[in-house]
């Protein structure tokens, strides 16, 4: 089995190197960028299987960075989980690490084996084409115009390809897997992250928020339940 790579983008040599010790250490392929601006020149001839990303750093911000990294729809990395390693931990921080395109938030000090198994998870719900939890019974989901193709990843509006995260991936296929049914924002979390990742249901929020913008019209599909959750219509079609 071929072992996966990884880039770091941290300034910090110390935590640069720990990182990349741990890493190496446990079988991953380890690439290093001192700043955002790196970071993105390598991306560009590179391919990753996930990104750790520092919040603060020289120049572009962890933030910039990130939303960089998913605007840019034909780059090779714009499907790879990103995952936010920063200090800051504030509720509103971790919000706008997700906002922005990550996958994960993970604060510092952190432990080498929580961040490694943090990465494992979600290169594992990369490569299942699925997230945790999810109990897939069918490749594809296909409501209206929207197919959801779990296998490969991919989802479409049409015939246009979107582009979504890791997390808007997981939350739109919970949701597509029975339409109709209402889910509390705890289920989505429990199903889309794990057990083991902490969030807030207001983080839940930002992502259908996300993803109700990339669906465009399609968004009116994910109707919000009042005083409970959300679910995904399936008698929506677009207007004429």
């Amino acid at each position: 089995m071929n072992k996966k790579s990884i880039l770091i983008v941290e300034d910090d040599t110390d935590i640069q190197q720990l990182v990349s010790y741990n890493l190496i250490r446990t079988g991953f392929n380890v690439t290093c960028a001192d700043s955002g601006e790196e970071a993105l020149e390598i991306l560009r001839t590179e391919k990753f299987d996930c990104i750790l990303l520092d919040l603060m750093l020289p120049g572009l911000s962890g933030l910039e960075v990130c939303g960089q990294m998913r605007k840019e729809q034909d780059s090779k990395e714009v499907n790879a989980p990103i995952i936010m390693l920063t200090a800051k931990g504030e509720e509103e921080d971790i919000i706008a690490g997700l906002e922005s395109g990550a996958d994960d938030y993970i604060t510092k000090p952190f432990s080498p084996k929580v961040l490694i198994a943090r990465i494992k998870a979600v290169l594992r719900r990369a490569e299942d084409g699925k997230s945790d939890g999810i109990d897939s019974t069918q490749d594809v989901i296909t409501i209206n115009n929207l197919t959801i193709d779990q296998g490969r990843h991919e989802v479409r509006l049409g015939e246009e390809l979107l582009q979504l995260t890791m997390t808007e991936f997981g939350i739109l296929t919970f949701l597509g897997k029975k339409p109709g049914w209402v889910f509390t924002r705890q289920q989505i979390i429990d199903s889309v992250r794990g057990y083991d990742f902490l969030i807030t249901p207001r983080a839940i929020d930002v992502q259908i928020f996300g993803l109700r913008k990339k669906l465009k019209e399609a968004g009116k599909m994910i109707e919000t339940v009042r005083g409970i959750g959300y679910r995904l219509k399936s008698d929506w079609e677009a207007d004429a």
